[in-house]
């Protein structure tokens, strides 16, 4: 309730800022053919895809990210409410983020890129299972964790649409990204003023959710494979998470230099701390051996 006018705010904010678009207007139509089946077409075969593996195998995990939407509209309308700025937010959110997967399903399928029969299995073995967080009961634990993650999934979209070297593609990972921006952009501004009415218990809730951060995307079947194969490709890794997204997230809060915590949020803050040098720790670790494993094979060919 304290944060409803900030909400208001940000919505506004919101609103005046994004910019319509049209998934339609970023799918290659012409290079469309009918499958196998029904309809008689051809089947799919690998060599229909003009894009590289990991590029396909990003965009995978991305789309059946975005697929997992109602589960994630149900978490958080049932968290922030259905009515005043909190409700009409969830609904703009759910709507922006609809399209996400409308698109980069299209994309997919118009251009052949992927196998559409293993595609629509993965999507109903990963919308089944559903998805749910370790803090989606607690308002200012889900508004940390969407903080990073929305920055996270912006960076991951764009970073794949650069690997897959279409132009088209591209631009239309590029149109995600920019909404997913948007979102962290309010995500961030809640949880700033929300430091400002309870910093010990935000702080609390950002050194929770760095804890055990995981993307809505852990739950995909062959994740932690696939997950690896990204981060060696340089589409998302650890370095990438650490000092573009929970570095510059945290320095907008200021959390280090933040006053008026109570005894738990500078526990919490000294978590906080230690984490991003754990992370310092672990990104050197990945960096090394994805260097030594480069090595390896530059001089095997």
């Amino acid at each position: 309730m304290e944060l409803e006018p900030v909400v208001e705010k940000n919505l506004n904010r919101h609103l005046s800022v994004a910019k319509e678009w049209f998934p339609h207007e970023y799918v290659p139509w012409s290079e469309g053919r009918t499958f196998d089946g029904p309809l008689g077409g051809d089947a799919w075969s690998e060599s229909d895809s003009k894009l590289p593996e990991i590029a396909r195998t990003a965009l995978v995990v991305n789309l059946l990210t975005e697929d997992n939407l109602p589960s994630y509209h149900r978490q958080i309308a049932t968290l922030f409410g259905p009515d005043g700025a909190w409700g009409t937010w969830v609904g703009r959110w759910t709507a922006e983020e609809g399209r996400h997967g409308t698109a980069i399903r299209d994309y997919l399928t118009v251009t052949r890129a992927v196998d559409p029969v293993a595609l629509e299995r993965a999507r109903m073995t990963h919308m089944t299972e559903g998805y749910s967080n370790n803090h989606d009961d607690e308002i200012l634990h889900t508004l940390a964790y969407v903080s990073f993650q929305e920055l996270a999934t912006r960076i991951s979209h764009r970073n794949t649409g650069k690997v897959t070297g279409d132009p088209t593609c591209e631009a239309l990972l590029a149109k995600v990204a920019a909404d997913e921006n948007l979102h962290m952009v309010f995500y961030r501004n809640l949880l700033a003023a929300a430091f400002e009415l309870a910093p010990g218990q935000a702080m609390r809730a950002v050194a929770d959710v760095l804890a055990d951060f995981q993307m809505p995307g852990a739950g995909i079947e062959g994740f932690a494979r696939k997950s690896v194969a990204i981060a060696l490709a340089g589409i998302y890794d650890l370095r990438q998470h650490r000092d573009e997204v929970v570095v510059p997230v945290l320095r907008q809060w200021d959390v280090f230099n933040l006053g008026g915590l109570d005894a738990d949020g500078e526990i919490a803050r000294e978590q906080v701390a230690a984490h991003l040098d754990t992370l310092e720790r672990q990104a050197s670790r990945f960096e090394e051996r994805r260097a030594a494993r480069a090595a390896r094979r530059a001089a095997t060919s």
